[in-house]
């Protein structure tokens, strides 16, 4: 703790501690993609878009009447054409560059910024085999930033009504997709500087020209967003994964870590995977405690992609099987979201909110890539420091704007029964119900491949030297949860090699194809 009793501490949990003007959360990528263009309209010097992905295909906002072509890559094209002296830099991770750069749009749109004086575009390749660059920032003028976990990319926009029949939910070439949630936060002051001072380093890192920070740029806060919070401390969290030409920054694990050790009553996440062996041993210790806080953690029904079920949903069950025996008094729960007609909801928002003094919001998941290999950016306002004493009400009531919108109701009511019951499992059981509402998890069986791949962490692995590691060197998903199924050295025990011998043709196989098909959605 620091002499204010806060928990951020640069170098430790976080890389820099900056003021706000203005902070506010926003969620679901409707919401997102018209902050973002109406920021973009005032920017007069620099726009910083870098990201796990970009496609120029989307529609981006365009219901308004800005006068700007609906499509990013042309509004991007319009954007610079109207503002001289006005760059634009897209920086995008490179391996997932591979499936959307051949579509002839992208390639066309491509081609015309290469000759565009004010457009910049790079691919990121500088990440360790298997990684990936996985931080969502735009940075306009230096003066407002946005970070969180929504790229500007297909199958992202939703409304915060997910509605089961929304025409406006289809990809570029109108294939529908289903209900999306994810949330993403706007930032304006010194605070969006430091983010675009993280963004600049980026690009250098990866092989561009240096960029100059911007002196004398807008003022671009879009003026219809009512900000959450005024005059803030704004703590940003970074993983940086261990290269030969850097140094790793692991601060968003010991944020994680540091963040369930303080949590006095109550603990609400909202994460893509529940799959991090670190995440899951500070919660168990929590749920030791005989008056422990809870958890709740709202997740998708099953991960996306062709492979991602395997790896994140197998590490998941496998997780909270674990975790069960270390819950006499049922503390922890998760839950999913579903529509009104019973569809899942996709749950990509990475929101974390401890009682109601510390809101985090970014790119990483509580899985080990995000902790290790991948590189991750998150914020965080915590209410215990000085400058933010007065943000608590702001804090629980993001919590529980959240919670209404999965349970289909109102902030009152949710604030109100929190407020009787003293707790949050209790409130989403009181509430939830059939239709538009939270279900609670199920833990699934498990054959013997898939516990297999999720107790060595194949497809999640902590870091890039696990990418190399013997099987046998690993330390095992669930070595300190579960040491019974492990001998006292550490080694897979009778067993866990039965297992192995069982899946390892299998998991060479996967191994050996995932790159090959890495279309998955992240």
């Amino acid at each position: 703790m620091t002499d204010d009793g806060s928990m951020l501490k640069p170098g430790h949990n976080c890389w820099r501690i900056e003021r706000a003007d203005q902070a506010t959360v926003i969620v679901d990528a409707d919401n997102y993609f018209r902050a973002a263009r109406a920021a973009m309209i005032k920017a007069k010097k620099q726009i910083l878009l870098v990201g796990w992905d970009f496609d120029a295909r989307i529609r981006f906002g365009g219901d308004g009447d800005d006068g700007g072509p609906e499509r990013v890559g042309e509004f991007v094209s319009w954007l610079v054409r109207r503002t001289p002296g006005l760059n634009v830099y897209i920086l995008r991770w490179d391996t997932g560059a591979i499936k959307t750069l051949f579509h002839a749009q992208t390639m066309v749109r491509i081609a015309k910024w290469i000759k565009d004086p004010q457009v910049h575009f790079r691919l990121d390749a500088h990440h360790p085999p298997a990684g990936s660059h996985h931080q969502k920032v735009v940075v306009i003028d230096d003066d407002v930033a946005f970070c969180g976990g929504i790229d500007v990319t297909v199958d992202r926009w939703d409304t915060r009504d997910h509605v089961d029949e929304e025409p406006r939910r289809v990809e570029p070439d109108g294939t529908p997709y289903g209900p999306w949630h994810d949330a993403t936060t706007m930032i304006q002051g010194q605070a969006a500087q430091a983010l675009g001072d993280l963004c600049r380093g980026r690009w250098k890192v990866s092989g561009g020209d240096a960029i100059d920070p911007v002196s004398d740029g807008g003022d671009c806060w879009p003026d219809h967003v009512e900000p959450d919070f005024t005059h803030v401390d704004v703590g940003i969290a970074l993983t940086v994964p261990e290269m030969a030409d850097q140094e790793p920054r692991h601060e968003i694990e010991a944020l994680y870590v540091d963040l369930i050790a303080r949590t006095k009553r109550l603990f609400y996440a909202e994460s893509q995977y529940f799959a991090s062996r670190r995440v899951a041993e500070a919660i168990g210790k929590r749920l030791a405690e005989p008056d422990g806080p809870e958890f709740v953690i709202v997740h998708p029904t099953s991960a996306q992609g062709w492979l991602e079920p395997v790896a994140m949903d197998s590490a998941r069950a496998r997780l909270v099987e674990a975790l069960h025996e270390k819950d006499p008094h049922r503390r922890l729960r998760l839950y999913s979201p579903f529509t009104a007609g019973g569809e899942p909801i996709y749950v990509h928002a990475k929101v974390t909110v401890i009682d109601d003094e510390v809101l985090r919001v970014g790119s990483s998941n509580f899985n080990n890539r995000s902790l290790r290999l991948d590189t991750e950016c998150d914020v965080v306002i915590d209410a215990v420091r000085d400058q933010n004493a007065d943000e608590r009400r702001t804090i629980a009531g993001i919590r529980n704007s959240l919670l209404a919108e999965h349970l289909d109701t109102e902030c009152e009511t949710i604030e109100a029964m929190i407020a009787e019951t003293g707790s949050i499992i209790e409130t989403i059981e009181r509430l939830r119900g059939d239709g538009r509402s939270l279900r609670p998890y199920e833990v699934p069986e498990l054959d013997a491949v898939r516990e297999w791949l999720a107790d060595n962490k194949i497809l999640d692995p902590e870091g890039p030297g696990e990418m190399f590691e013997a099987l046998s060197a690993r330390k095992p998903l669930l070595k300190n949860l579960r040491p019974h199924l492990h001998r006292p050295d550490g080694t897979l025990s009778p067993t866990t090699i039965a297992i192995s011998i069982a899946g390892v043709a299998v998991g060479a196989t996967l191994i050996g194809t995932m790159w090959s098909k890495f279309g998955k959605r992240r």
